[in-house]
């Protein structure tokens, strides 16, 4: 059965489950300013933006200019409560996803998209075992806007084609494992197909941003059978 020219992951949401902390640590460093931000108001409205834009929210709830300057100091103090919290260990991983990420790196390449920052996300991966899986990292420092828009997407293929170029990789032959709405626009606006997993948003969610699938959990999974969701088999 065929495999996917290369498998690109999202990273909160889908490898690991830390969108709840995401929520902690961004409520924590908008120190009581501005109204209160439930997890109903952070699912809704900020899964799937990267902390530049999730905080440009915040600060204009808040009656706060959303400066450069602000938006920064803002995203300082959450990545040094993220690293905290994550170094006691409170960033677990998906069942099966590790392993997935594993099954996928053997088949072929193996690209990570996310708009979480490079300090949250190596330390991470380092710690699970599965860092040098990984061909190709693009996370919020590499592209100007973060996610719906494609740009992450655009970037990680056109790194991987490079690479690998006797893979024939191009947008249609990949698959992107997406767990939001934001991230499916965002893949699908790069041209590629998108599994969904419904970890954080219900199935119909995900269904209606353009997912080809939507599955509970990745455990069981193989590229092969990705590539079947997906409808590149």
């Amino acid at each position: 059965m065929a495999t996917p020219a290369a498998v690109l992951f999202d990273f909160d949401g889908v490898i690991v489950d830390s969108e709840r902390l995401h929520h902690e640590t961004m409520v924590e460093a908008m120190a009581g300013q501005g109204p209160a931000t439930p997890w109903e108001f952070y699912r809704e409205h900020l899964m799937g933006f990267d902390d530049r834009g999730a905080f440009a929210v915040l600060l204009k709830r808040a009656g706060i200019e959303p400066t450069p300057e602000e938006v920064r100091r803002r995203i300082a103090r959450k990545a040094e409560l993220f690293a905290q919290h994550a170094a006691a260990g409170r960033v677990p991983a998906f069942p099966g996803a590790v392993d997935l990420v594993r099954a996928c790196a053997t088949a072929g390449p193996v690209g990570l998209c996310s708009g979480a920052l490079r300090s949250d996300v190596d330390p991470v991966l380092a710690a699970l075992g599965i860092a040098d899986c990984f061909a190709e990292k693009v996370t919020a420092e590499d592209v100007p806007a973060s996610k719906p828009d494609p740009a992450c997407y655009r970037l990680c293929v056109a790194r991987l084609a490079a690479r690998f170029s006797e893979r024939g990789i191009a947008p249609a032959t990949c698959v992107a494992i997406e767990d939001t709405d934001d991230g499916i626009v965002s893949a699908r606006g790069a041209g590629l197909p998108v599994v969904a997993v419904a970890t954080n948003l219900p199935a119909d969610w995900l269904r209606a941003a353009g997912a080809a699938a939507v599955v509970e959990r990745l455990a069981g999974l193989t590229p092969a059978r990705l590539a079947e969701l997906a409808g590149l088999a």
